[in-house]
């Protein structure tokens, strides 16, 4: 972990290249918003690359996962529609149904029983608490590595309010962010 004395200019690779990226691009680009917004992106895609790893050290991949997730996050009995989990993940419901078999076939989920077969519900198992809270104890100890590994508890805290801030304004802009890296047009009518 960091202390809490000034710390000193860190360089990564925004920092090599935004000077050429400025000369290039002379009035053009504002070298800090630029930066931040490299930075952001950046770190969203290294943040993929975690849970990308952490996922195949359980035997899941990340959508797996994340189905797992919103099964988990709806508290009990743990059980969603497909049409309730493509609607939280912003998937298709093909890719929905694949994800369900896959998850039901490793015995990580169960369907329920319905006279509607397309809406029938699929339950986590205890097997799939299981492998989703040691995928996600995983997930949680590494990212605190990488975090805690860069920032002190006070520079986290000052980085959270400014992302509170950048969030906030961006969502009053486009609506909510989802949940997902999944993009679906803000509904003109909201």
């Amino acid at each position: 972990m960091t202390s809490d004395r000034a710390r000193p200019t860190v360089r990564d690779s925004v920092a090599d290249e935004i000077s050429n990226w400025v000369a290039e691009m002379p009035g053009t680009v504002d070298p800090l918003i630029e930066a931040a917004r490299q930075r952001i992106g950046r770190i969203s895609r290294l943040f993929e690359r975690v849970l990308v790893s952490v996922a195949e050290r359980h035997d899941l991949t990340v959508g797996d996962w994340e189905a797992l997730s919103a099964l988990r996050r709806s508290g009990s009995p743990y059980q969603l529609t497909p049409k309730a989990m493509t609607d939280i993940l912003g998937v298709t419901s093909g890719t929905m149904s694949v994800r369900i078999e896959r998850l039901t076939r490793a015995g990580l989920v169960e369907p329920m029983s319905s006279t509607d077969l397309r809406s029938r519900p699929v339950r986590l198992t205890d097997k799939g608490r299981e492998q989703w809270g040691n995928a996600t104890a995983d997930r949680t100890v590494r990212e605190e590595e990488l975090i805690r590994g860069a920032l002190s508890t006070r520079e986290l805290g000052e980085l959270n309010i400014l992302l509170a801030a950048l969030l906030h304004r961006f969502e009053d802009e486009f609506g909510p962010a989802p949940r997902h890296d999944t993009l679906r047009p803000r509904d003109p009518a909201s």
